[in-house]
């Protein structure tokens, strides 16, 4: 497809489409927007950064043309605020030339200006589920004249535990309207909330699940510790030529902290930002748009900004740790190689975390390149403590794939048993000994010697 004026969009539309620099419709956009057009429920899955967000915005505003009336005619959920205030953004940026109204709603914040802008009337929602049941529930919402019902990021949905909540929500709105449902991935979980919320819908797989984006360079490093990691973290960040924008991803806020601070101390507090779910909505709000601006260098994450975050010129994702939940993996990694630019995704990995690389490349259907050790780069020695949790690690995940395992200490202690029986003559041989029909010594019962 040529452009986006084969789609019979409106013009108020495709002038907007124009300002924002969109010229040639992505694989899951040139598939997506006529189905959706025509009424027809659709479920497509694609990688993160092919634009699926447009793929559904587009349609959804050629079809809602206007405002019209006070309650909301389209609901879109999302797993995250950021994702949630992405979306948003992408509405205003399509809608600068019609009169749709657009509310945003998710936690972290007092309801009371949400509450307002509803009161107000509005179009279209663009919520997280629990503030949206939130404010339904006190009668802030009236679902009755909803058309459209979409679902971003499905399988964070499920990840984060909403399916409850998305049960509950497709309880309260009209049977009759159009559903949307859109994801990179596609696990059981979803299948099963696709079965109760699609009919007969249009499948649209643009690439195969959880595959990476094609214009993403993946590599791996094994790293034996901790130490180690900053060590190869630093040895990168030297090359400021090349790591020009980059994502560095940790999987707990801890270690989150822990790395930021590291970070800010070497490079400077205006270099580095960090986010995650402690840290206060304004804090991420103005974390995430200097990284967007380019005046921050470095945004150290959790998980909760592998989802939402698009910036275009993303130059590395870097794994700190590997992420314990796989599918994970291709949404950091899809942090870069954005809208056609090309990227790079660099993963740390040390001896607890193969299991989970092993997983991944399962999942993704394809082998991370290892590479080798800078020589720059020194190699610390690894603590006793971190190597205990290490091999404690190792062995809970031996535990999962074979629940008779007892552990390598476990087996350790019983080899070191046997060994000492042997050695003090009460192995095998010298019990059956001990043990003939030889005769006694000593008393007998009625205490006389034989």
């Amino acid at each position: 497809m040529a452009s986006f004026e084969d789609f019979k969009l409106n013009k108020q539309l495709l002038n907007a489409v124009a300002e924002a620099g969109y010229t040639i419709p992505t694989e899951i956009q040139e598939k997506a927007i006529t189905p959706v057009l025509a009424g027809q429920d659709v479920m497509g899955i694609a990688q993160t950064g092919t634009g699926k967000t447009a793929a559904y915005v587009l349609p959804m505003l050629m079809k809602l043309k206007y405002a019209q009336g006070n309650d909301p005619r389209a609901l879109i959920l999302s797993p995250t605020r950021e994702l949630a205030m992405q979306i948003e953004e992408n509405i205003r940026l399509f809608s600068t030339y019609l009169d749709l109204r657009t509310v945003l709603l998710y936690g972290g914040l007092g309801p009371k200006t949400q509450k307002e802008q509803l009161a107000k009337g509005c179009d279209i929602i663009v919520a997280t589920p629990g503030r949206f049941l939130d404010l339904y529930l006190e009668g802030e919402i009236n679902t009755k004249s909803l058309k459209f019902l979409v679902l971003d990021e499905a399988d964070k949905m499920m990840d984060m535990g909403f399916i409850s909540k998305i049960h509950r929500i497709l309880e309260i709105v009209p049977r009759k309207r159009q559903n949307l449902l859109f994801s990179a991935t596609m696990s059981e979980l979803v299948r099963k909330i696709a079965g109760d919320f699609l009919e007969f819908p249009t499948v649209i797989e643009v690439t195969e699940q959880a595959t990476p984006a094609k214009t993403v360079e993946q590599s791996l490093y094994h790293v034996p510790n901790l130490k180690t990691k900053l060590n190869l973290l630093q040895h990168f960040f030297k090359d400021d030529q090349a790591f020009t924008r980059v994502i560095v991803f940790c999987k707990t806020k801890t270690v989150a902290d822990n790395i930021f601070g590291y970070l800010e101390r070497k490079y400077g507090p205006e270099a580095v930002r960090v986010i995650h779910a402690n840290k206060g909505q304004n804090t991420r709000i103005n974390s995430i748009n200097s990284f967007k601006e380019g005046s921050v260098r470095i945004l150290v994450a959790t998980d909760v900004a592998a989802r939402g975050l698009d910036v275009t010129q993303v130059s590395h994702v870097i794994n700190f740790d590997v992420p314990i939940v796989i599918e994970d993996y291709v949404h950091r990694i899809g942090r870069t190689g954005r809208a056609y630019n090309t990227g790079d995704a660099i993963t740390f990995c040390n001896p607890a975390e193969e299991y989970y690389v092993v997983k991944i490349e399962k999942l993704i259907k394809q082998t991370i390149p290892v590479k080798e050790m800078p020589a720059e780069v020194v190699l610390e020695k690894t603590p006793f403590d971190e190597k205990l949790a290490i091999a404690r690690e190792i062995d809970n995940q031996k535990k999962k794939d074979d629940p008779d395992f007892k552990g390598a200490f476990h087996e350790k202690k019983y080899a070191m048993k046997m060994n000492n029986r042997k050695s003090s003559g009460r192995g095998s041989g010298a019990k059956g000994a001990g043990k003939g029909k030889g005769p006694k010594k000593g008393p007998s019962k009625s205490g006389k010697r034989r």
